[in-house]
């Protein structure tokens, strides 16, 4: 297991700086100092090791992330450990996930289909908890679905401009607020001040 993880951030590298399709099966054997017989024996093609990355980084991804989501917290709340975490995530896994985003196409057809079921599933529980944050008048966006795109947009994004030198947990504190304050207008709950009844 411990090899074959090697493999796959090895590839990922190698995918992510020149391009899947300039990558061979041997350069990917050199990145992780092993004979081009041995890789085989990992995996049977080229398109077999962006499958596995890409599934990492969703079905994976999938059963790290959404059980925040079943905590029984208030929406707002629960939508706010999933940035924290998807963001966290994104930056450990950061050349992974750019080339799950940038090589989609390059995989089977099956398997592509495969890899977006997992995305839109991921979508849709977002959308499902930004829905329950808006029946509860803690969100105030209209549509809850086009809210999940593009709050999981502004989340995957990162990846195209992330660099190591980042304070990752200012950054998540920042998409925290820019996802639920910004793009679902959490509303703020009422000081003392204003939620009590005016004296008579």
């Amino acid at each position: 297991m411990r090899r074959r993880e090697e493999i796959l951030v090895a590839a990922a590298a190698c995918f992510a700086e020149q391009g899947y399709h300039a990558v061979g099966m041997r350069e990917i054997a050199e990145a992780v100092g092993i004979r081009g017989a041995s890789l085989y024996n990992h995996f049977g093609s080229k398109e077999e090791i962006l499958h596995a990355i890409a599934l990492r980084m969703t079905r994976d991804w999938d059963e790290q992330h959404l059980p925040v989501l079943e905590t029984g917290g208030p929406p707002d709340e629960r939508l706010a450990a999933l940035v924290r975490a998807h963001v966290l995530s994104l930056a450990e896994h950061r050349v992974e996930h750019l080339v799950s985003l940038r090589e989609l196409s390059a995989l089977t057809p099956e398997h592509r289909a495969q890899v977006v079921d997992y995305r839109r599933y991921y979508q849709r529980r977002v959308r499902d908890v930004i829905a329950a944050g808006v029946r509860a008048g803690v969100f105030t966006v209209e549509d809850a679905s086009r809210a999940a795109i593009a709050v999981l947009d502004m989340l995957n994004g990162i990846v195209w401009w992330l660099r190591d030198d980042h304070d990752l947990e200012a950054l998540a504190d920042a998409y925290v607020t820019f996802a639920v304050d910004g793009v679902l207008g959490r509303r703020s709950a009422p000081g003392p001040a204003s939620a009590a009844e005016p004296a008579t």
